[in-house]
């Protein structure tokens, strides 16, 4: 029989995963140099429960989402509960009833885990991990760039170096699409051809469709509007409605903070941009990784959120998909993330008493300490922290008043005595002897 027939089993739901040390060290990395910059921001953090009571959260969630939650009965309130499928639902209904009192604007930031049923086939994390933040109470031009420089900003931190923030405008494809003949299927195929920039099929699917010329001059044009600042130019030719010049006018503003804030190598503008049509109420923005197909991070304007749980005001806010940020700067994160420990103390038998003390002193001092219990030679012990990626070994025996360290990464030993070590810790390795 071999030794896997023997096993139970211990497979993963499909959407799931294990994080091991290294990946975890990365991730909580990722998450720690993401708050620094929140922070940097003025952005407080606030912490959300995993369960939600379904209807109320389900006042908060798109089209999208609802459907994706998972749902269960509670057995102490008969209701039905919910993992939350997004976290921005949970922050709205924090802001607009637990802190409905506070002065305006709320600067809040949040990291925690949603959950979110997918296809069977579809590939999907059905476990996401989130970091974002939501910025409540502010409408206009700065807030939206304020949040837009925030994600270029936090990608920067977090090692990223060829990346994109593509901008789109709700309001702008709205005022083009108000009026027109489109319902039911064919609307969503319009739409997905927008979406995919088809300009042929988007020409074919409205042949037969009765529309006045600068209607149709309009809605031909959505799937070239995109790429740099100058595609509001083209776009200001184009379209003769005044809820799309608005939202020209309003992005034109947005762009000039960014200007001011030095960011716009990493902006683009996608006027054909579609996500979030039933949340969104203007300024969208998705972040992307050169070779990653996937955005990191995602954003826009929600203003009809919070009205949801009885308190209206304006918001806007974006998160980072951890997973997919992960994913993206993998092999970047080596140079800056090596999961290891200081210091393993081996000892020997007649040496646990001093050996423990030491322990107890250095870990004092700040230093990763962890004392191999397990009774083995030397040897077994140094291979053991090699293997562990600890960066020193430090050998107690009573044999001489010193203590042997190993410097596990440069394959060097030295003796330094005792009340040195004990005193200076790893820092006595570079004393004078």
């Amino acid at each position: 029989m071999r030794f896997s027939d023997s096993l139970p089993e211990t497979d993963l739901p499909k959407g799931v995963k294990d994080f091991l040390p290294l990946k975890a060290a990365k991730a909580e990395y990722l998450q720690q140099q993401l708050q620094q910059v929140f922070a940097a921001w003025g952005f407080r953090p606030v912490i959300t429960p995993q369960l939600e009571f379904l209807d109320v959260l389900e006042l908060g969630l798109g089209e999208g989402l609802r459907d994706r939650s998972f749902r269960f009965d509670d057995r102490q309130s008969g209701r039905l509960l919910t993992f939350p499928a997004d976290m921005t639902p949970q922050i709205a209904r924090i802001a607009a009833t637990r802190m409905r009192e506070l002065p305006l604007p709320l600067r809040l930031c949040y990291s925690g885990r949603v959950l979110r049923h997918t296809e069977q086939q579809a590939g999907k994390d059905r476990d996401i991990f989130q970091t974002g933040v939501e910025l409540i109470g502010l409408d206009g031009p700065e807030a939206d760039a304020e949040m837009i420089a925030m994600a270029i900003e936090s990608l920067k931190a977090v090692g990223a170096e060829e990346f994109t923030i593509d901008i789109g405008q709700v309001d702008f494809f709205c005022g083009v699409m108000d009026g027109l003949p489109l319902a039911g299927k064919l609307a969503e195929q319009v739409a997905d051809a927008i979406l995919r920039k088809d300009s042929s099929e988007l020409q074919a699917l409205l042949k037969d469709v009765e529309l006045e010329d600068p209607a149709r001059a309009e809605i031909l044009a959505l799937p070239r509007l995109y790429g740099g600042r100058e595609v509001l130019k083209r776009a200001a030719k184009v379209v003769r409605n005044q809820r799309s010049r608005k939202a020209l006018d309003d992005l034109e503003q947005v762009l000039d903070v960014l200007e001011i804030y030095g960011v716009l190598d990493h902006v683009t503008v996608d006027l054909g941009e579609l996500r979030g049509l039933n949340y969104h109420t203007g300024i969208t923005f998705q972040g992307f990784l050169s070779g990653l197909g996937r955005a990191v991070c995602s954003g826009g304007r929600y203003n009809n959120l919070t009205a949801q749980y009885g308190f209206a005001a304006p918001a806007t806010g974006f998160t980072f998909n951890l997973q997919q940020l992960l994913f993206a700067l993998d092999s970047t994160l080596d140079a800056s993330v090596k999961p290891s420990s200081d210091l393993l103390i081996y000892a020997d038998a007649g040496q646990l008493r001093p050996a423990q003390q030491l322990a107890c002193q250095l870990r004092k001092q700040g230093y990763s300490v962890a004392r191999d219990i397990l009774p083995r030679n030397p040897e077994a012990a140094r291979e053991y922290a090699k293997t562990m990626n600890y960066k020193y070994m430090a050998v107690v025996s009573g044999e001489e008043k010193a203590i042997e360290l190993i410097d596990l990464v440069a394959g060097q030993q030295q003796l330094i005595p005792w009340q040195q070590f004990y005193q200076q810790g790893l820092a006595a390795r570079n004393a004078k002897q």
